[in-house]
């Protein structure tokens, strides 16, 4: 049942006052990975109050509590527990590197660190020596290396206190409070904190419901992939609760499609790496198919694209492709569980050729636009008109205008409070509660279309923010290079142009190549270089590929040198 969220003052009036509809004993969060880890409704509220309870005696209001997990029952049950101890959640990537958990340590001062198990404490162990705001390490699961008191393992404490029943503690959040601070990629190298509200997220999962509402239905399913630590999935997340769903939690990317059918999902978002495989899965699969079947393929994707561009269909190609719904797409839809009613993309720019084959076989997909510092949904096509290069009407208390220069601003409750300990980059981009994205846009019908990106970030396929610069500051630091820039805006891996450094006489490939991996060492995996060309020309303010700060006119080298970069593809 969807809830009227309007009137709610925090994320945990929306878990509490859904459990009072709910039927306490149904399953709410259910592992794939571990199937006998199942929590009730009523085991997550008694998680969520007891785990609450261990925190409190570790922070006050307004300290932030670092969580470190990959996707399972207990990151959500520990999100609440943070938020009911009056804490701020602080979500990061199980696969940063050592030098990325530093900065965020160093920057939000957690007063806790949460982590799943021994292997990602390892990751910190090294830096959280002699940080004296660390008042407490929690695991989900034994650390091996650390003695009992050293820690507190949460699942054996939660296990023993599962059939204790508990009265609510009073709430006293609101709407304005600050619900967690997502770390994402910023030009100058450091990530930066966006400081997210209760009202913020709470405004996004109305949209989301709404969204949503021609779907549910008693107890709709979700599969949960993406990294909760990412701002879509983990408002995602409240929108489950928020229509009462069952949530399941994947193992892995690997075994998407097998959990799809373990579980049989109703709902599923995801980013457009996702679909973007599946697209070519399920081509090849299209590809080799020969005689009449080949042929009602052809139909199948012909006649669905026509009717999602809103082409006319005469009387007999509307009986057709009907007739083409039981005999293919039904057929399409079983491999994925065969209950699923939608996909939602978000998280980054979903190719048009994807959306169109997607839709046109029977597999629904609603493609979104937003950012971390937006909570993060701006906007989202509805299923009952669909139009696949556009990301949508916006929400329902956004607020969206099209800057002079095109720039797409954003105004409302949903856009972030600020940036953690930046109030010089805050100010940057929020002007007179005007959200500046970076982005271009228009708009066509109330339906906005990204036309371009005005900063210098690139989205992944995977909906994952990076930083150029950061990384072209590690290149041009080794000797051997001179000059550095980094290309891969949706695309499946980084490329690097290199200027090398003319004062060496003779520098081998072998070299450049062992200096790559040298300094991929220092990155994350999105990060890393996997492939790089050289050239002679100095990029310079004669030439004009540099500013008059020496900055480099990102843009302008691109095209440039955009038909040597693509060959790297």
């Amino acid at each position: 049942m969807i809830m009227n969220l309007k009137k709610l003052n925090n994320l945990l009036e929306l878990f509490f006052n859904q459990l009072e509809i709910q039927n306490e004993n149904n399953i709410f969060l259910s592992s794939l990975k571990n199937p006998k880890k199942e929590f009730s409704w009523k085991d997550t509220k008694i998680s969520i109050i007891k785990l609450s309870e261990e925190f409190k005696k570790h922070i006050q209001k307004g300290d932030r509590c670092l969580l470190i997990s990959e996707n399972r029952p207990e990151w959500l049950i520990s999100d609440l527990a943070i938020m009911l101890a009056n804490g701020i959640t602080v979500p990061a990537y199980t696969t940063y590197v050592e030098r990325d958990y530093e900065y965020i340590i160093n920057d939000c001062t957690p007063s806790i660190i949460i982590v799943s198990n021994h292997d990602q404490y390892k990751k910190i162990k090294n830096i959280i020596n002699n940080k004296s705001f660390i008042k407490k390490i929690f695991s989900f699961e034994v650390i091996d290396e650390l003695e009992k008191d050293k820690y507190f393992e949460i699942n054996n404490y939660l296990e023993k206190n599962k059939n204790i029943d508990l009265n609510l503690p009073s709430i006293q959040l609101s709407r304005k409070d600050p619900a967690c601070i997502i770390y994402t990629s910023g030009t100058q190298g450091n990530p930066k904190g966006v400081i997210l509200s209760h009202g913020g997220i709470l405004n996004n999962c109305e949209g989301g419901c709404e969204l949503i509402q021609p779907f549910i239905s008693k107890q709709s399913r979700f599969l949960t992939w993406l990294p909760l630590s990412h701002s879509y999935e983990h408002t995602v997340q409240f929108i489950q609760i928020g229509v009462g769903a069952k949530v399941y939690y994947a193992e892995s990317i690997e075994k998407l499609v097998k959990n799809m059918n373990d579980c049989s999902p109703e709902i599923m978002t995801a980013v457009p790496r996702f679909y973007q495989n599946l697209y070519q899965k399920i081509n090849s699969t299209f590809n080799k198919a020969k005689g009449f079947k080949k042929i009602l393929i052809n139909q199948t994707i012909k006649l669905g694209t026509k009717k999602i561009k809103k082409e006319n269909l005469s009387i007999i190609q509307k009986i057709l492709n009907i007739i083409l719904d039981n005999l293919v797409r039904s057929k399409i839809k079983k491999q994925f569980g065969g209950k699923l009613k939608t996909f939602v993309s978000g998280g980054g720019a979903l190719d048009k050729e994807v959306g169109f084959f997607l839709n046109s076989i029977g597999l629904p997909t609603l493609q979104g636009y937003g950012l971390t510092e937006t909570s993060p949904v701006v906007s989202c096509n509805p299923i009952h008109d669909i139009r696949v290069e556009t990301v949508g009407p916006p929400f329902k208390g956004n607020q969206v205008k099209i800057a002079e220069d095109g720039e797409i601003l954003v105004k409302g409750e949903n856009v972030m409070i600020g940036y953690w300990n930046k109030e010089e980059e805050t100010k940057k981009v929020l002007k007179d509660g005007w959200l500046y994205t970076g982005d271009i846009g228009v708009f066509e019908d109330n339906y906005l279309k990204i036309t371009d990106r005005k900063k210098d970030i690139l989205v992944t396929p995977g909906g994952d923010n990076i930083s150029p610069i950061k990384i072209e500051n590690e290149l041009v630091n080794s000797e051997l290079i001179d000059q550095a820039i980094v290309y891969g805006d949706n695309k499946p891996y980084l490329v690097a142009l290199l200027i090398l450094n003319n004062e060496i006489n003779i520098i081998k490939d072998v070299e450049i190549k062992n200096e790559i991996e040298k300094i991929n060492k220092n990155l994350t995996k999105i990060e890393k270089i996997k492939k790089f060309f050289v050239i002679k020309e100095k990029f310079s303010i004669e030439n004009g590929m540099l500013t008059p700060t020496l900055k480099l006119k990102r843009y302008k080298i691109i095209q440039k040198y955009k038909t040597e970069f693509e060959r790297n593809y």
